[in-house]
Protein backbone atom coordinates (compact mmCIF):
# COMPACT_ATOMS: atom_id res chain seq x y z
CA UNK A 1 0.00 0.00 0.00
CA UNK A 2 1.20 3.48 -1.17
CA UNK A 3 1.05 5.97 1.83
CA UNK A 4 0.25 9.69 0.66
CA UNK A 5 0.42 12.85 3.19
CA UNK A 6 -2.19 15.40 2.67
CA UNK A 7 -0.41 18.61 4.22
CA UNK A 8 -2.16 22.18 4.77
CA UNK A 9 -1.47 23.67 1.27
CA UNK A 10 -3.51 20.26 -0.03
CA UNK A 11 -0.61 19.47 -1.52
CA UNK A 12 -0.53 15.58 -1.23
CA UNK A 13 3.12 13.69 -0.69
CA UNK A 14 4.41 10.22 -1.59
CA UNK A 15 6.04 8.79 0.73
CA UNK A 16 7.67 5.95 -1.20
CA UNK A 17 9.03 8.15 -4.24
CA UNK A 18 9.44 11.11 -1.86
CA UNK A 19 7.33 13.23 -4.30
CA UNK A 20 4.80 15.31 -4.52
CA UNK A 21 1.82 14.16 -6.45
CA UNK A 22 -1.22 15.77 -7.85
CA UNK A 23 -4.98 14.33 -8.10
CA UNK A 24 -4.35 12.61 -11.38
CA UNK A 25 -1.19 11.10 -10.22
CA UNK A 26 -3.52 9.32 -7.45
CA UNK A 27 -5.89 8.55 -10.19
CA UNK A 28 -3.39 6.90 -11.65
CA UNK A 29 -2.23 5.06 -9.39
CA UNK A 30 -5.92 4.32 -8.91
CA UNK A 31 -6.40 2.79 -12.06
CA UNK A 32 -3.37 0.57 -12.07
CA UNK A 33 -5.04 -1.39 -8.96
CA UNK A 34 -2.58 -0.14 -6.57
CA UNK A 35 -3.69 0.47 -3.21
CA UNK A 36 -3.75 3.85 -1.67
CA UNK A 37 -3.62 5.86 1.84
CA UNK A 38 -4.17 9.45 2.29
CA UNK A 39 -3.59 10.73 5.93
CA UNK A 40 -3.35 13.73 7.50
CA UNK A 41 0.34 15.43 8.27
CA UNK A 42 -0.18 16.38 11.37
CA UNK A 43 -2.88 14.66 13.34
CA UNK A 44 -2.43 11.09 10.91
CA UNK A 45 -6.44 11.15 10.49
CA UNK A 46 -7.64 8.77 7.22
CA UNK A 47 -8.59 11.66 4.35
CA UNK A 48 -8.62 8.53 1.29
CA UNK A 49 -12.55 9.04 0.97
CA UNK A 50 -12.20 12.25 0.94
CA UNK A 51 -9.31 12.24 -1.79
CA UNK A 52 -11.84 9.60 -3.67
CA UNK A 53 -14.51 11.70 -3.73
CA UNK A 54 -12.67 14.76 -4.97
CA UNK A 55 -10.97 12.81 -7.65
CA UNK A 56 -14.77 11.32 -8.41
CA UNK A 57 -16.33 14.78 -8.79
CA UNK A 58 -13.27 16.08 -10.86
CA UNK A 59 -14.51 13.49 -13.28
CA UNK A 60 -17.90 14.33 -13.18
CA UNK A 61 -17.09 17.90 -13.76
CA UNK A 62 -14.88 17.37 -16.93
CA UNK A 63 -18.37 15.86 -18.43
CA UNK A 64 -17.63 12.15 -17.67
CA UNK A 65 -21.28 10.70 -17.19
CA UNK A 66 -21.56 10.03 -13.12
CA UNK A 67 -21.77 6.55 -11.89
CA UNK A 68 -23.44 7.45 -9.00
CA UNK A 69 -26.75 9.63 -10.31
CA UNK A 70 -28.19 12.18 -8.06
CA UNK A 71 -31.41 10.03 -7.37
CA UNK A 72 -28.97 7.41 -5.74
CA UNK A 73 -26.69 9.86 -3.83
CA UNK A 74 -30.31 11.02 -2.39
CA UNK A 75 -31.07 7.89 -1.31
CA UNK A 76 -27.48 6.91 0.32
CA UNK A 77 -27.75 9.99 2.07
CA UNK A 78 -30.77 8.53 3.79
CA UNK A 79 -29.68 5.73 4.77
CA UNK A 80 -26.90 7.59 6.93
CA UNK A 81 -27.72 7.35 10.60
CA UNK A 82 -30.17 3.96 9.33
CA UNK A 83 -30.00 0.62 10.77
CA UNK A 84 -29.59 -0.63 7.22
CA UNK A 85 -26.24 1.68 6.69
CA UNK A 86 -23.99 -1.55 7.42
CA UNK A 87 -26.06 -3.51 5.05
CA UNK A 88 -26.23 -1.23 2.38
CA UNK A 89 -22.90 -0.61 2.30
CA UNK A 90 -21.93 -4.11 2.14
CA UNK A 91 -24.11 -5.32 -0.37
CA UNK A 92 -22.88 -2.01 -2.61
CA UNK A 93 -19.42 -2.88 -1.99
CA UNK A 94 -20.41 -7.26 -2.83
CA UNK A 95 -22.19 -6.05 -6.00
CA UNK A 96 -19.05 -4.15 -6.85
CA UNK A 97 -17.00 -6.79 -6.78
CA UNK A 98 -19.14 -9.25 -8.74
CA UNK A 99 -19.25 -7.02 -11.49
CA UNK A 100 -16.15 -6.34 -11.70
CA UNK A 101 -15.29 -9.95 -11.67
CA UNK A 102 -17.65 -10.72 -13.99
CA UNK A 103 -15.85 -8.02 -16.23
CA UNK A 104 -12.44 -9.38 -15.92
CA UNK A 105 -13.52 -12.50 -16.71
CA UNK A 106 -15.18 -11.24 -19.63
CA UNK A 107 -12.43 -9.31 -21.04
CA UNK A 108 -9.79 -12.14 -20.19
CA UNK A 109 -11.83 -14.09 -23.05
CA UNK A 110 -11.48 -11.64 -25.41
CA UNK A 111 -7.94 -11.05 -24.98
CA UNK A 112 -7.82 -15.26 -25.66
CA UNK A 113 -9.74 -14.52 -28.71
CA UNK A 114 -7.87 -11.68 -30.26
CA UNK A 115 -4.65 -12.79 -28.91
CA UNK A 116 -4.99 -15.61 -30.96
CA UNK A 117 -3.50 -16.66 -34.56
CA UNK A 118 -5.47 -15.98 -37.70
CA UNK A 119 -4.53 -19.38 -39.21
CA UNK A 120 -5.02 -20.91 -36.42
CA UNK A 121 -8.84 -19.47 -35.70
CA UNK A 122 -9.52 -20.39 -39.38
CA UNK A 123 -7.89 -23.92 -38.93
CA UNK A 124 -10.08 -24.28 -36.28
CA UNK A 125 -13.39 -23.22 -38.37
CA UNK A 126 -12.25 -25.36 -41.20
CA UNK A 127 -11.46 -28.16 -39.05
CA UNK A 128 -15.48 -27.82 -37.27
CA UNK A 129 -16.74 -27.81 -40.62
CA UNK A 130 -15.45 -30.90 -42.27
CA UNK A 131 -16.15 -32.55 -38.93
CA UNK A 132 -20.03 -31.48 -39.72
CA UNK A 133 -19.80 -32.53 -43.54
CA UNK A 134 -18.51 -35.76 -42.53
CA UNK A 135 -20.77 -37.02 -40.05
CA UNK A 136 -23.47 -35.72 -42.53
CA UNK A 137 -21.89 -37.79 -45.14
CA UNK A 138 -21.89 -40.67 -42.82
CA UNK A 139 -25.42 -40.82 -41.55
CA UNK A 140 -26.62 -40.73 -45.44
CA UNK A 141 -24.46 -43.98 -46.08
CA UNK A 142 -25.68 -45.37 -43.29
CA UNK A 143 -29.20 -44.43 -44.39
CA UNK A 144 -28.65 -45.92 -47.65
CA UNK A 145 -27.13 -49.01 -46.34
CA UNK A 146 -30.46 -49.49 -44.38
CA UNK A 147 -32.84 -49.33 -47.48
CA UNK A 148 -30.64 -51.66 -49.58
CA UNK A 149 -30.43 -53.79 -46.52
CA UNK A 150 -34.84 -53.89 -46.24
CA UNK A 151 -34.66 -53.72 -49.81
CA UNK A 152 -32.82 -57.51 -50.19
CA UNK A 153 -34.12 -59.10 -47.00
CA UNK A 154 -37.87 -58.45 -48.93
CA UNK A 155 -37.29 -60.17 -51.94
CA UNK A 156 -35.29 -62.83 -50.05
CA UNK A 157 -38.38 -65.33 -49.91
CA UNK A 158 -39.90 -64.93 -53.03
CA UNK A 159 -39.53 -67.37 -56.20
CA UNK A 160 -38.11 -66.23 -59.21
CA UNK A 161 -39.85 -65.77 -62.35
CA UNK A 162 -43.14 -65.35 -60.03
CA UNK A 163 -44.12 -62.01 -61.80
CA UNK A 164 -43.07 -62.83 -65.17
CA UNK A 165 -46.60 -63.12 -66.98
CA UNK A 166 -47.64 -66.58 -67.75
CA UNK A 167 -49.78 -67.94 -71.03
CA UNK A 168 -53.05 -68.19 -70.69
CA UNK A 169 -55.08 -71.57 -69.67
CA UNK A 170 -56.23 -73.91 -72.62
CA UNK A 171 -60.15 -74.39 -72.94
CA UNK A 172 -61.87 -77.06 -74.08
CA UNK A 173 -62.23 -75.89 -77.54
CA UNK A 174 -58.38 -76.16 -78.13
CA UNK A 175 -58.58 -79.48 -77.17
CA UNK A 176 -61.34 -80.31 -79.51
CA UNK A 177 -59.74 -78.87 -82.11
CA UNK A 178 -56.66 -81.09 -81.82
CA UNK A 179 -58.52 -84.15 -80.99
CA UNK A 180 -60.27 -83.00 -84.78
CA UNK A 181 -56.75 -82.64 -86.40
CA UNK A 182 -55.26 -85.81 -85.11
CA UNK A 183 -58.54 -88.08 -86.02
CA UNK A 184 -58.16 -86.59 -89.71
CA UNK A 185 -60.49 -84.80 -92.21
CA UNK A 186 -64.08 -84.50 -91.62
CA UNK A 187 -66.76 -86.69 -93.78
CA UNK A 188 -67.60 -83.78 -96.33
CA UNK A 189 -63.85 -83.48 -97.41
CA UNK A 190 -63.56 -87.54 -97.44
CA UNK A 191 -66.78 -87.71 -99.62
CA UNK A 192 -65.66 -84.59 -101.82
CA UNK A 193 -61.97 -85.98 -102.18
CA UNK A 194 -63.82 -89.45 -103.26
CA UNK A 195 -66.13 -87.64 -106.03
CA UNK A 196 -63.07 -86.41 -107.72
CA UNK A 197 -61.46 -89.75 -107.48
CA UNK A 198 -64.46 -91.06 -109.21
CA UNK A 199 -64.34 -88.16 -112.25
CA UNK A 200 -60.97 -88.76 -112.65
CA UNK A 201 -61.00 -92.20 -113.35
CA UNK A 202 -64.48 -92.02 -115.54
CA UNK A 203 -62.52 -89.07 -117.75
CA UNK A 204 -60.03 -91.88 -118.35
CA UNK A 205 -62.46 -95.02 -118.86
CA UNK A 206 -63.98 -92.60 -121.35
CA UNK A 207 -60.59 -91.57 -123.41
CA UNK A 208 -59.53 -94.97 -123.29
Amino acid sequence: MRVLKKYPNRRLYDTKNSVYVTLEDVRQMVLVNESIQVVDSKTGADLTRSVLLQIIAEQEGEGHEPLLTNRVLQQLIRFYGDSMQGVLSRYIEQSVMTFLQQQELYQRRMRDVLSASPVKLVQKFADQNLAFWRNLVQKEQKEHADEAGQAKAGGAGSEPGVDAPRPPPLGPDVFDAKQQSTAGPPDSQKNAEESVDNGEEGKFDKGA
